[in-house]
């Protein structure tokens, strides 16, 4: 019996700067939705979209890090993970399985202070399957955990935080904040992911106990967002849900914000770190806070944008950084203001706090303009749309508002809240929360660099890691549990049956080519007032010289620094006025400008694109301000062992006689020596339309996306561009091992492969085909399988080939355990030498399935819907490329799989990669059989 059920259809008055005016434009968006509680105390919400044939299942447990108890943090977040593996009904692996098969986007989840949520984006066919499924995780789940299951999971737990946190630059920083603002006590003084420790300690009884205090119908919302029926859903929801029992009551906790009585200034000396980063918080307000609105809008004009005073003091006056970070971090029960500035190297970081001093003492003088006001509000309507693009990006606000707002329909007040912000409220925010407050300050600085900290900081309490080879427990995770099983009204063991079938309809695209050569192509889209745009200009690095590269990035950059008539100031102002967002940057292949913008504003956007494009400033100033920036980043790269990873693998993969092998940002010779010469022969040289398309998505038709380009016609002239032939690689004779040492890394990262198809090759979509359950499946494939749920060596790995028009490889990627490097390594081997002769008819089906399903999914955002008119425009790829190639899937056999293996897949002539610890890995690296390991530093 359904208790209560109402509907509501929402009415959100948004807002933006006109273009021509500073008045405020009104408009009109609609949120219908549906809300009804079971007895059992769920709340369920429906959304009804049926623009595409898909739909969104998300289960929200109203249980954070913030329900934990102390001495066993990380435990919200190790559900998560649990939550995915195996069910009385499904059984082990059986929810991964089942995505699989019914072409689910792949079953995911994430946990914040506050909640934890589980969701998945699948065919619409397959929605009974998923509240089946959904259900089964709440009533149907704790007996499958076991001491071997939890074992495991601890393991993959603790390769998460060693890939975010132990294993990169400043990982450690969220850390340090937290225990220094808030006691012991708080909720919030701990850090989502836990502790190695706690997690450790745990127990079964310990994690039983936290499933059934927290994981109860009345502490749960499930939100269904798509196109489906709503009457067939509620009685599934009914079917599936009404006899999981409710749980005992569940109170919301008291605010507590953060309290500080002085400034706290802590240090920590970071392994990873290559330059200081400073970082003040300030406690604020929790969500949804009336002031949590005004905080919002002074972060952005503090620190983003030209004139922005922190930008003016710190990048443009004092040269000391390439920008500031400012933001708000409000969660239920407490909020912060983040402050973070991460300087050149060799800044000091008192240097760096006078810095922000002077731009505080600038604001408090000049305050926020109404023009500003109005341009953040602008962008704010624009971002509002971007999150409503998906389905399931919908049911996430629905959630999100009934957990933490009490109403979905918040939604409403929310943006009043917006609307109703004042520059008086926005001074008097700031000098309620932050002018004069005390604060936590901490420096992260680079191993041996103290003296770079604030003056009077104190060492840092941080825990790290030691790597110890066969120091962790051991487990058998295929053991099955035993249990007495939970009763059911109805037998729940068989997987319901598909809904009725689904065709999947290809958008309709059309083409056009304009008179200076520049392809136009688009699709008309009119879900949200939104208009998305990527014009590609192919060349990129490798119009480079390998004797300079990086301009093309600098190129790309640069374009965006003002224009012949206008400043960068009046440039970022003009664009923001709009609620519109332009980027231009360089790729290996092309200088991309890309675009997002309200479609009333379409044309005027497109105006200013224009005029970056044809009439570029050239201004010295901003030149000099990017190559610092530049040289910093290229500086933190040095120590970031995944960008290491990449550009060693790159290397080796094409050569030194390739631009494709050099860092494509450029090496800090290279960087000190590009000229403004050199970015003016570049775009001279090679910027021109006859190399250039145009991809347009959103609410415009035809001839309203071509009229905004008018002046892209008539005004950019066409040039012949010659394109370099750089060397095409070949796969190695035999294997290799390389090996780049990071001292005191947590995890080695594994890059394995070797040259291999381009995207226009015959045999690349049927390669990508043949590597769904090697590694290119997620959790359906066998590397995950085995590394991450069989063995817990790893948080994830995957595969795939990747190509363009000229080159392409195979690549496997994972992050894997420092102590298990070796084991991992030879784990991979096995699998690939094994995979042709042990492909099944079972795994062609999943494999089958998979990919003609979920091309349900294929064209529902308007990101999906750009990258199938670049695919067609790139690669000659027919507009129906995608059902198309349902047909090369169904007529694909076992022997076809095996003899693109047994072609592509050859472990025996690749390079394998490590960027680890060499001190405790590098010399066991010859086990793997493949020689003693180079190595690269």
């Amino acid at each position: 019996m359904l208790l209560r059920c109402s509907t509501f259809f929402l009415l959100l008055a948004l807002f933006a700067c006109n273009a021509d005016t500073d008045s405020v434009a009104q408009s009109k968006f609609s949120i219908p939705f549906e809300k009804f509680e079971l007895d059992n105390g769920l709340d369920v919400i429906f959304h009804i979209d049926r623009s595409d044939p898909v739909v969104a299942v998300a289960l929200t447990a109203h249980v954070g890090s913030a329900r934990e108890k102390q001495g066993r943090t990380g435990f919200a977040h190790l559900f998560e993970h649990l939550l995915f593996l195996e069910s009385e009904n499904l059984g082990k692996g059986g929810l991964d399985a089942m995505s699989a098969r019914i072409g689910g986007s792949g079953a995911n989840g994430s946990t914040s202070r506050d909640r934890t949520n589980y969701f998945q984006t699948v065919p619409k066919d397959a929605l009974e399957k998923m509240i089946w499924a959904e259900a089964d995780k709440l009533g149907w789940f704790i007996n499958t955990v076991t001491e071997p299951v939890l074992a495991k999971e601890k393991q993959v737990v603790k390769n998460e935080k060693r890939q975010s946190v132990d294993n990169r630059p400043y990982g450690h920083n969220s850390y340090a904040i937290g225990k220094n603002l808030y006691p012991k006590d708080h909720p919030y003084n701990w850090q989502v992911i836990g502790s190695l420790e706690d997690l450790d300690a745990a127990t079964l009884d310990d994690v039983k106990e936290f499933f059934r205090r927290w994981y109860v119908p009345n502490n749960v919302t499930l939100t269904i967002a798509g196109d489906f029926d709503p009457g067939q859903a509620r009685e599934w929801v009914e079917k599936y849900f009404n006899e999981i029992p409710e749980g005992e009551e569940v109170k919301r906790m008291e605010k507590r914000p953060g309290q500080l009585t002085e400034v706290i200034s802590v240090y920590h000396e970071d392994n990873f770190a290559r330059v200081p980063q400073l970082t003040m918080v300030w406690p604020t307000v929790e969500q949804y806070h009336p002031d949590a609105y005004a905080l919002d809008v002074l972060f952005e004009s503090m620190a983003d944008g030209k004139e922005a005073p922190l930008n003016e003091i710190l990048v443009d006056e004092k040269k000391i950084a390439s920008g500031a970070t400012f933001y708000g971090d409000n969660s239920e029960l407490a909020g912060t203001a983040y402050l973070q500035v991460r300087a050149f190297a060799g800044t000091p970081l008192d240097s760096v706090r006078s810095a922000i001093e002077t731009a505080f003492a600038r604001f408090e003088a000049e305050g926020i303009s109404e023009a500003a006001l109005a341009r953040i509000k602008a962008g704010q309507e624009t971002g509002f749309y971007n999150g409503l693009s998906s389905v399931l990006g919908k049911g996430f606000n629905l959630a999100q508002y009934n957990i933490f707002a009490g109403d979905p329909g918040f939604v409403e007040k929310d943006i009043e809240n917006i609307l109703a912000v004042t520059t008086a409220d926005v001074r008097r925010v700031y000098d309620q929360y932050i002018k004069g407050k005390p604060y936590v300050a901490t420096s992260f600085v680079p191993k041996g660099k103290q003296a770079l900290a604030l003056a009077g900081a104190t060492k840092a309490e941080v825990v790290e890691e030691k790597i110890e080879i066969g120091a962790e427990e051991e487990f058998d995770a295929s053991i099955v549990a035993e249990y007495e099983p939970t009763p059911s009204s109805f037998d729940r063991s068989s997987e319901p049956e598909y809904g009725a079938a689904i065709k999947t309809a290809t958008p309709e695209i059309w083409k056009e080519v304009l008179p200076n050569g520049l392809k136009v192509s688009g699709i008309e889209n009119t879900e949200v007032p939104l208009v998305r745009f990527n014009l590609v200009i192919d060349g990129g690095q490798l119009l480079e010289s390998l004797d300079k590269p990086g301009v093309a990035n600098l190129l790309g950059d640069l374009m965006t620094r003002g224009t012949k008539n206008k400043t960068t100031a009046e440039l970022e102002s003009a664009i923001q006025q709009l609620g519109a967002r332009v980027n231009v940057f360089a790729t290996t292949e092309g200088i991309r400008v890309s675009g997002n913008t309200l479609a009333r504003n379409y044309e005027a956007t497109m105006d200013l694109v224009t005029e970056i494009m044809l009439e570029p400033r050239w201004d010295e100033e901003e030149l000099e301000i990017l190559r610092q920036a530049t040289l910093s980043q290229i500086d933190q790269q040095a120590a970031q062992p995944n960008v290491i990873a990449s550009m060693a693998y790159n290397r080796l993969i094409y050569g030194e006689d390739n631009i494709r092998g050099q860092p494509f940002i450029g090496t800090k010779e290279s960087v000190a020596s590009i000229t403004m010469d050199d970015l003016k022969a570049y775009y001279e040289n090679y910027i021109s339309p006859s190399v250039a398309s145009i991809y347009v998505v959103g609410d415009l038709n035809q001839a309203q996306v071509l009229a905004g380009m008018e002046e892209l016609k008539t005004g950019w002239a066409a040039k012949a561009v010659t394109f370099p032939e750089w060397p095409i690689p070949s796969p190695p004779d035999a294997a290799k091992v390389y090996f780049y040492d990071v001292p005191g890394a947590k995890q080695s990262v594994l890059r394995i492969g070797a040259p291999s198809l381009t995207a226009v090759d015959a045999d690349y979509y049927p390669a990508e085909v043949m590597n769904y359950i090697l590694g290119g499946g997620s959790f359906a494939s066998r590397l995950t399988q085995e590394l991450r749920e069989g063995k817990g060596y790893t948080y994830g790995i995957g595969s795939g080939f990747d190509g363009s028009k000229d080159v392409g490889d195979f690549m496997i990627s994972s992050g894997v355990r420092s102590n298990v490097t070796l084991e991992a390594t030879q784990a991979i081997k096995k699998i690939l030498e094994d995979y042709p002769e042990t492909f099944s008819e079972t795994d062609l089906e999943t494999t089958r399935s998979y990919m003609i399903k979920s091309n349900a999914r294929a064209f529902e955002t308007s990101g999906a819907k750009l990258n199938l008119l670049e695919n067609v425009g790139s690669y000659g790829w027919s507009p129906d490329y995608v059902k198309e190639r349902e047909d090369v899937v169904r007529n694909m056999s076992v022997g076809d799989i095996r003899k693109l293996a047994e072609q592509y897949v050859r472990p025996g002539e690749m390079i394998w990669l490590v960027v680890g610890d060499a001190a405790t890995q590098l010399d066991r690296m010859k086990e793997l059989g493949y020689g003693e390991a180079v190595k690269l530093n």
